[in-house]
C-alpha cells in the first residue's frame, strides 16, 4: 500500500490552516497544535521543516509565529510532500539518492513505474494547497460529479 508518512499528513493538516485563514495570517505553533489537535513538539518540528523548505516564513519576537511563503495556490501538496518526506518516488530504483538495485538497467518494470511515478507527482503538483483548504459541501460534489459526467 502506498501511504505518506503521519508527520506529512499533518503538515497538509496544518497548510491547510495557514490557507484558510486568509493572506499574511501569522499563526503560532500552539495555535495551530490546538486547533489540530496535535502534539505541540511535533507541530514545531512540522513548521520548522516546512520553513527550511521555503513553504512558510518563520517570524521572531512576542508576536511571531510563522505564516504563508507564498499564496496557497501557488503552493502544490507535491511541494509539501517533497518537503517533509524528500524526492517522490514509487519505488527505491526512482529514488536516484538512494537506489542501490543489482538489475536496474535489466529491470522489466522500470519504464512502467517510472510512469506511474509521473503521473502520482503531476496529480500532487496538479492539486494546490488552496483546494486543499476548500471546504466542499457534499451536494457541491455530487454537482461536480455529474458535471464531469456530461463532458
Amino acid at each position: 500500500m502506498l501511504r505518506i508518512t503521519k508527520q506529512t499528513d499533518y503538515g497538509i493538516v496544518l497548510m491547510t490552516q495557514f490557507a484558510s485563514e486568509g493572506p499574511g495570517s501569522l499563526l503560532t505553533a500552539r495555535d495551530l497544535a490546538r486547533r489540530a489537535g496535535l502534539p505541540l513538539p511535533t507541530v514545531s518540528k512540522i513548521l520548522k521543516a516546512l520553513a527550511r523548505g521555503a513553504l512558510l516564513l518563520s517570524h521572531r519576537g512576542v508576536h511571531g509565529g510563522y505564516s504563508l511563503a507564498r499564496s496557497p495556490d501557488r503552493i502544490s501538496v507535491a511541494e509539501i510532500v517533497e518537503t517533509l518526506e524528500g524526492p517522490i518516488a514509487i519505488t527505491e530504483c526512482l529514488d536516484e539518492a538512494t537506489s542501490d538495485c543489482g538489475i536496474e538497467r535489466l529491470c522489466p518494470v522500470r519504464t512502467n513505474w517510472r510512469r506511474i511515478n509521473e503521473a502520482v507527482y503531476a496529480a500532487l503538483t496538479g492539486i494546490p494547497l488552496a483546494e486543499m483548504a476548500a471546504t466542499i459541501s457534499f451536494s457541491d460534489l455530487i454537482a461536480r460529479k455529474k458535471a464531469k459526467a456530461i463532458l
